[in-house]
């Protein structure tokens, strides 16, 4: 027996197609259809037709897809997985070393199955948490995922729910804790049917998708329970340990309790009954502390967001490029800031923005903003998709390293990283209509005038070939120099684990000095001095004798008495006694 259900205050009478039988549903007071038949069964495939159409529509908190976006919805029994992770507890998100992966290019096959085997490397890298990019079915085999349109369904290229549950269960039995990326501030262009059941967007506002989600609007309240329902089946039956939560600066919404406040209190009221620690990551270009802020100190309660102004403080450094948003940044100046203040853009003026953006972070942990020196919107949002393996030598990817995993914040890796990957990681689609792939590759052409680059020199993101040069060689990891490159970060990251002083958080206690002239800076964390030398030429760097060298990156880097000399582009830890 199962009970078909579906919100669709739209509609003036539902059917539900199953064994191509339509059977009509009963609608209660508040627009919810509901039907039970006793001979539905797990894995019957089934669809919703509204009023008199002839046209089946997927369920919209459908499990499955097997056929895509456009076919029928699948019936799916969450409890007849075996779990194999009871007792299990995530570390806490205060001591993370996050990896972010995309599961199309996380390996050759593409799939999380595939994915499973490479787990072992990521365990020995000393990573704590994957971060999995979004998997809610989208249309096509390939593509990012931030189009998705069935955000209850894992997607069916990459191994349905039986495999997602899977990777999870695997990651578990690892040691590793499992986030997933999530996107509620839009839906993707095909395949998107919510409208036709009910009032889920909203013409008062405009996002760059085009219409926003309806979070303050009549109707609302069973929007947001949509989202909130789905990130509970996210925790609870794919038994996740987090969310990241895509771009929250695209939610519009007026109401007295905003959505992320009660997306934060469902959660924890989640956490509470499973008794698994939960967490909630935001994606947000405001630089609005508030959204990480306690809700008893009248914040959103958001356990930690990305920080995107250490990330353009530290590219823009080591590459020295200043088109688009990087204009705001550049100057050694502005990478210690956001080392020691989290946001460069704390309430003052913006060139590129042409206004006062932000403000300033006060008594928070630097651990409730994530830093990065790569993720998969600064790559595969340049033109090529280039990485800064590409952009960058050897010994300023050892900098980049050191200062993100010996930074104050959450340190997070893009897939590949570690070993100087070869491969870009471009912006790549599937989609079968022809006109929707042609609008979706001139558009693609379109997006970088602000930053130079030449349209011409755009991959095709419907080309077949886009993807699959985004994908992985995981041989590349044992060849020279890549194999170094790996070495470093797995000192490193076994370095930031072993010592209280560069797992802290406190702001107050991390200090940092420059010099823009010599192009020097360095970092201090507790016991700890980082020395990063971005010149051309040799630093001589003055250093008390209980110093002891813990980690060089370059073999010239050389000390006497009171002086360590450090080559160009290279970097010291060192350890005060």
């Amino acid at each position: 027996m199962h009970t078909f259900e579906v919100w669709a205050p739209r509609a003036g009478n539902v059917r539900v197609k199953l064994a191509d039988r339509l059977h009509s549903l009963e609608r209660d007071e508040d627009d919810w259809w509901r039907l039970k038949i006793e001979q539905a069964r797990p894995g019957d495939d089934y669809a919703f037709v509204l009023n008199e159409s002839s046209t089946a529509l997927p369920d919209p908190r459908s499990a499955f897809q097997p056929f895509g976006v456009h076919g029928p919805s699948r019936i799916v029994d969450h409890n007849a997985f075996r779990w194999t992770d009871q007792g299990w507890q995530a570390p806490p998100l205060s001591s993370a070393a996050v990896y972010e992966l995309h599961i199309g290019t996380f390996t050759s096959e593409g799939t999380f199955e595939s994915a499973i085997e490479r787990l072992a490397h990521l365990v020995d890298l000393g990573v704590t948490h994957v971060e999995i990019m979004p998997v809610s079915e989208f249309p096509g085999d390939r593509g990012w995922g931030y189009d998705g349109v069935d955000l209850y369904a894992p997607h069916h290229a990459y191994g349905g729910p039986e495999g997602l549950k899977r990777l999870v269960d695997a990651c578990h039995a690892n040691g590793l804790a499992v986030l997933l990326d999530v996107v509620y501030n839009h839906l993707g262009p095909v395949g998107n049917y919510l409208g036709r059941f009910g009032p889920y967007f909203t013409d008062t506002y405009e996002t760059p998708w085009g219409s926003a989600v309806n979070l303050d609007g009549p109707g609302s309240r069973e929007v947001r329970r949509f989202f909130c329902d789905n990130a509970r089946m996210w925790l609870r039956d794919y038994h996740f340990d987090g969310l990241r939560i895509d771009a929250i600066h695209a939610f519009f919404d007026r109401s007295a309790i905003h959505f992320l406040e009660q997306l934060a209190m469902e959660i924890d009221g989640l956490e509470s009954h499973l008794g698994r620690q939960l967490v909630l990551i935001a994606e947000s270009d405001l630089n609005q502390p508030a959204v990480v802020r306690p809700r008893e100190a009248f914040g959103f309660g958001i356990d930690a967001q990305w920080s995107d102004d250490f990330h353009h403080a530290l590219h823009t450094v080591l590459t020295g490029e200043r088109t688009g948003y990087y204009a705001d940044f550049g100057s050694l100046a502005n990478l210690a800031k956001a080392m020691k203040s989290v946001f460069v853009y704390d309430g003052v003026y913006s060139e590129f923005r042409k206004r006062i953006h932000g403000r300033p972070v006060v008594n928070l942990s630097a651990t409730r903003f994530l830093g990065y020196l790569q993720n998969h919107d600064q790559i595969g949002n340049r033109a090529r998709g280039d990485r800064s393996s590409h952009l960058m030598s050897i010994g300023r990817l050892k900098i980049a390293a050191a200062l993100v995993l010996l930074s104050p914040f959450v340190p997070m890796l893009f897939q590949g990283e570690e070993f100087a990957v070869s491969a870009p990681f471009q912006y790549f689609t599937g989609y079968e209509d022809p006109q929707m792939g042609h609008a979706v590759s001139e558009g693609r052409k379109n997006e970088f005038a602000a930053f130079g680059w030449n349209p011409e020199d755009v991959p095709d993101p419907q080309a077949p070939e886009t993807f699959q040069r985004s994908k992985l060689n995981w041989q590349e990891a044992g060849e020279p120099p890549h194999d170094a490159l790996l070495d470093w970060h797995k000192r490193l990251i076994a370095l930031r684990r072993s010592n209280s002083d560069l797992t802290s958080g406190s702001l107050e206690d991390t200090g940092v000095d420059f010099d823009e002239k010599r192009g020097f800076l360095a970092l201090r964390r507790g016991a700890f001095i980082v020395i990063s030398n971005f010149a051309k030429t040799r630093l001589v760097a003055p250093i008390e004798e209980r110093d002891e060298i813990v980690l060089a990156s370059d073999q010239g880097i050389t000390r006497e008495s009171a002086s360590v000399f450090i080559p160009p582009e290279s970097v010291i830890i060192l350890q005060r006694r």
